[in-house]
C-alpha cells in the first residue's frame, strides 16, 4: 500500500492537490508550469503515487508529464470515486474536497501505478477515435439529407457528407498503414480477421480500445469490457445477473460483430442455437455471444503474442 499519496481534482483551468496523510493542500494551474510545480511539491513530500480523476481528457497533460517527471501516477474512475465520498459521509463538493476524496479513495482501494500507453498506441487510439466521430457525423448529415427537399440545403449537406467521406478513408488508410507497420499489430490482426465477420475496423478498435487484449485472463478480460455478470444473490435469494461497467466502445462493438460472426462461425452459430433452445431471453443471447466472441478473440490474441514472441 502506498503511504504517502496525492490526490488531484482536475478542472480545465486547475489542478487541486491533497496530500495523505499529512493534509498539505495546494492548487496549481493546468498548463506545464503548474505541472511542474506540483511535481516538485511531490519529490518535496516524498509522495509515491499521484490520483487523479478522467476527466475528459483535462488530466492528460498532467498525467503524462508528471511521468515524464518520474512521478507515478493512476487515474481512478470518477464514479466510483463519487460514491466511495458519499459512503464516506462527504456530502458536500469543492475542489479541495475531491481532491482529499480522491487520496483517501487511492489508498482504500488501493490504487496501482499505471503507466501510460507508448506514443503508437496513443496516435492509434486518437485516431479510432477520430473515425468513430466522423462515422457518427455522416450518419446524422445522411439521415438530415433524407429529410429535406429544398435543393440548397441538400447542396450544402453534400458538400459535408463528401468532406466526411474523404476524412473517413484518409483515417481509415492512416489505420491500416499503422497496423501493418507495426510486426505485432499485423499478427493481431491476421488472427483476429480470422474469424469470418471480423473486419478491420473491428480489429483497429479493439486494439486501440482493449490493448490488454492477450495478455490478461478470460475472466479479466469479460470483466473489463462490461460483460461478465455481476452476482446479485442475498440470503436465500438468487437474483439475475446483470452486466455493468466496463470500457463501453469494446462492449458496444462486440454486440454488433457477435450478432455477425454467429451467422458464420459454426462454433457460434451452435452456441447460440443452443441458447434459444433453452428458451433464453434475447438480450441475455446477445450478451452471452459477445462475452464468447471476446474470449475466442483473447485466445487467438494470447496465442499472436506468444508466437511472436517467439519469432523475436
Amino acid at each position: 500500500m502506498n503511504s504517502i499519496i496525492c490526490g488531484v481534482d482536475v478542472s480545465k483551468a486547475w489542478l487541486d492537490v491533497f496530500i495523505r496523510p499529512s493534509g498539505v493542500s495546494q492548487r496549481f494551474g493546468n498548463d506545464a508550469a503548474g505541472i511542474s510545480a506540483l511535481a516538485a511539491l511531490c519529490r518535496a513530500e516524498g509522495v509515491e503515487l499521484v490520483a487523479m480523476e478522467a476527466s475528459g481528457g483535462y488530466e492528460r497533460a498532467a498525467f503524462l508529464l508528471l511521468w515524464e517527471m518520474g512521478i507515478a501516477c493512476a487515474l481512478a474512475n470518477a464514479r466510483n470515486v463519487r460514491r466511495f465520498a458519499e459512503a464516506m459521509g462527504f456530502l458536500e463538493k469543492t475542489d479541495k474536497i475531491d481532491a482529499a476524496v480522491i487520496a483517501h479513495y487511492a489508498e482504500a482501494r488501493p490504487l496501482r501505478a499505471s503507466p501510460p500507453p507508448k506514443p503508437e498506441q496513443m496516435r492509434l487510439q486518437a485516431l479510432v477515435a477520430r473515425l468513430s466521430q466522423v462515422t457518427g457525423d455522416l450518419i446524422v448529415q445522411r439521415q438530415r439529407k433524407t429529410a429535406t427537399r429544398d435543393a440548397d440545403t441538400i447542396e450544402s449537406l453534400n458538400e459535408v457528407i463528401a468532406l466526411l467521406v474523404r476524412q473517413s478513408r484518409r483515417l481509415e488508410g492512416e489505420i491500416a498503414s499503422m497496423i501493418d507497420d507495426d510486426p505485432l499489430w499485423a499478427s493481431l490482426d491476421k488472427a483476429f480477421r480470422s474469424i469470418k465477420g471480423v473486419a478491420s475496423r473491428t480489429v483497429a478498435r479493439l486494439m486501440a480500445e482493449l490493448p490488454e487484449i492477450g495478455h490478461i485472463s478470460n475472466k479479466a478480460i469479460v470483466k473489463l469490457s462490461g460483460l461478465a455478470p455481476i452476482a446479485n444473490d442475498s440470503g436465500k435469494k438468487s437474483g439475475p445477473r446483470p452486466v455493468r461497467g466496463g470500457r463501453k466502445g469494446p462492449r458496444g462493438i462486440l454486440f454488433l460483430i457477435a450478432a455477425i460472426a454467429a451467422r458464420y462461425d459454426p462454433h457460434l452459430a451452435a452456441f447460440q442455437q443452443r441458447l434459444q433452445a433453452a428458451g433464453k431471453p434475447k438480450m441475455v443471447i446477445r450478451i452471452a455471444l459477445a462475452r464468447k466472441l471476446l474470449v475466442i478473440l483473447n485466445a487467438k490474441a494470447r496465442d499472436a503474442r506468444r508466437e511472436f514472441q517467439y519469432a523475436t
